[in-house]
């Protein structure tokens, strides 16, 4: 049966310790394996605007050894209604793998359904799981190792019915860790998404904590991560946003709050006074930049584990 990579849930834990060891492999060697030598074609499809994204997987599949054939809905077939079933019916017959950015979950849901190459979620509505494969491998990175990532208590804040969000809990149990999400009333997490963390939580030693308190999802963190507070799609409420999660950012007085030496993650694009204080994103304790750098590495990594599979 042929691996996708949709959710950050498809990976066990096992397997996710994999996929960041190869991450930092790829990070000392970054031809240590070319699965896509050929060239072999890797489809990446873009429904929403993308720098990082687009650079990590446009060079990441050609240091494999790949052609990235880029794609947009706007200039295929898909943007004029051929259904999503057709399109994978297509591109798998002609391409190693498939990756897409887009907008609601079922969307890519229904590409893997109906194709026999590995799918792989670049961002959706709900999900974001190749950003926190990134997030974890630049943590084990500056940790010494995968294994360092279990047991650390893990906090993101700000707006918690993002995709972001949802991410961290899935990956972050997976991992092992304790994580943590402060956000105001009105923005909580998946609750579905909030179940399924628990659940693995159980398997795993992690925990999961929702909270309206940013002090509490802070206090002793090992880590403490934040995104904007205006989504793609949500810019008309900028202003209330803006109002809404002004308790929520990240500034020096955050960090006293968390343990010494916590390390600070941001995805990026970041709007610095807003959710991040430009003291704190440029600082010390910041890794936001060997973050997105591990955006190339992760998922060359993980492209390659899910061809191998």
């Amino acid at each position: 049966m042929t691996q996708h990579f949709l959710r950050d849930d498809d990976l066990s834990p096992a397997q996710q310790r994999e996929v960041l060891q190869l991450a930092l492999d790829f990070r000392n060697d970054r031809y240590v394996k070319q699965p896509f030598l050929g060239p072999k074609a890797v489809a990446v499809i873009f429904d929403k605007p993308s720098t990082r994204t687009r650079v990590s997987f446009s060079t990441g599949i050609a240091e494999l050894g790949g052609y990235p054939l880029i794609m947009d809905s706007r200039t295929s077939q898909l943007g004029r209604g051929e259904s999503i079933a057709d399109t994978a019916r297509v591109l798998d017959r002609q391409v190693s793998a498939i990756v897409w950015r887009t907008f609601g979950q079922e969307r890519i849901e229904e590409m893997a359904a109906h194709s026999q190459v590995p799918v792989v979620n670049a961002l959706t509505d709900l999900f974001h799981p190749c950003q926190i494969l990134a997030d974890f491998a630049a943590l084990a990175d500056e940790r010494g190792s995968v294994s360092a990532l279990q047991g650390l208590d893990f906090a993101y804040v700000g707006d918690g019915a993002n995709n972001m969000a949802n991410s961290y809990l899935l990956g972050g149990v997976t991992a092992g860790m304790h994580v943590r999400i402060g956000t105001p009333e009105g923005y909580l997490p998946n609750p579905e998404v909030v179940a399924k963390a628990e659940q693995i939580a159980e398997q795993t030693g992690g925990s999961v904590l929702v909270t309206h308190s940013n002090e509490d999802a802070v206090r002793g963190a090992d880590v403490v991560a934040t995104d904007t507070w205006v989504s793609m799609g949500d810019e008309a409420q900028s202003e209330q946003r803006t109002t809404v999660f002004e308790d929520y950012q990240i500034n020096a007085a955050t960090l006293d709050l968390a343990a010494p030496g916590a390390h600070v993650l941001h995805c990026l694009p970041a709007y610095r006074g807003k959710e991040i204080t430009a003291d704190v994103i440029d600082g010390d304790q910041s890794i936001v930049w060997l973050e997105a750098e591990y955006r190339l590495h992760a998922q060359k990594a993980l492209l390659t584990w899910l061809v191998e599979q």
